[in-house]
């Protein structure tokens, strides 16, 4: 039996809980889940019974899990993503954003070798990462990714420094750059910039733009890439969460990949 923690009680986190009972008990066990200060009564109501919660990492890592979903942000993957990673508990990261930082990333990297664990990236609100890794090894020449959300969405970024958000009146370019950059200067909306730069051809060479369309309904992903044989063109159109900076979608994607990890025959 796999025993999993959970880190972050939020939009994401809370979806998780909501879709555990889909999981096979044979197979996991939620071991604990490491809430804020005032969440306990929520996350007791959400979680099973037998379900460790608490404040500290640290005794979420007590409670023995094999992995752990991280749900909280880029700040505890900074403070304590390579200690979770030396103790050989995998992470599945869903702040992928921080693995812009090089040296952060590159002390991941060793933590994982010294723990023989692994970083898992969900597929979140995305699609298509098989075709990005598989066009990677036949000369993949360029990617785009595209995000386009509500202009509630980039509320509290860069973006409603440089951008009357509120007063746009059609669909509005407010970021175009590398992925890179887009991972470090909205660490909240674009975490699949960076999933689909590591998957691809790297944060330096992936195009990406960040739009605010006052009429959208939703958020929606796009990613165009051309390599030497095929070119990958996909859309995935999905409802924000609670949080209007996350699709509802994500949740179910940790799920997917939790369920894929124990099932015979599995899509890789």
């Amino acid at each position: 039996m796999t025993r999993v923690g959970l880190i972050g009680f939020g939009a994401i986190g809370r979806s998780v809980a909501d879709l555990w009972h889909s999981l096979a008990t044979q197979s996991f066990l939620l071991a604990g889940v490491c809430v804020r200060p005032g969440q306990h009564a929520q996350a007791q109501r959400a979680v099973p019974a037998n379900t460790l919660i608490c404040n500290e990492i640290e005794q979420l890592l007590d409670a023995r899990p094999d992995c752990i979903i991280e749900a909280a942000g880029h700040g505890v993957i900074r403070s304590h993503g390579a200690e979770i990673l030396r103790r050989g508990c995998s992470i599945y990261l869903l702040s992928v954003g921080s693995l812009a930082e090089a040296t952060l990333r590159g002390s991941l990297l060793s933590a994982a070798r010294e723990g023989n664990s692994h970083i898992m990236i969900p597929a979140g609100a995305l699609a298509g990462f098989d075709g990005l890794l598989t066009l990677a090894n036949d000369n993949l020449r360029s990617v785009k990714y595209t995000s386009t959300k509500p202009c509630k969405a980039w509320h509290g970024t860069v973006a409603s420094q440089t951008h009357a958000l509120d007063r746009l009146t059609e669909r509005t370019v407010i970021f175009q750059g590398n992925a890179g950059d887009a991972a470090r200067l909205f660490p909240k909306n674009a975490n699949l910039a960076a999933a689909v730069a590591l998957a691809g051809i790297g944060f330096e060479r992936t195009q990406v733009e960040l739009v605010a369309d006052p009429n959208a309904s939703g958020n929606v992903g796009t990613v165009e890439a051309v390599s030497q044989t095929t070119t990958l063109t996909l859309s995935v159109s999905s409802n924000p969460s609670s949080n209007p900076k996350t699709s509802a979608n994500v949740g179910a994607s940790v799920i997917a990949a939790l369920r894929n990890s124990a099932a015979a025959v599995r899509f890789v």
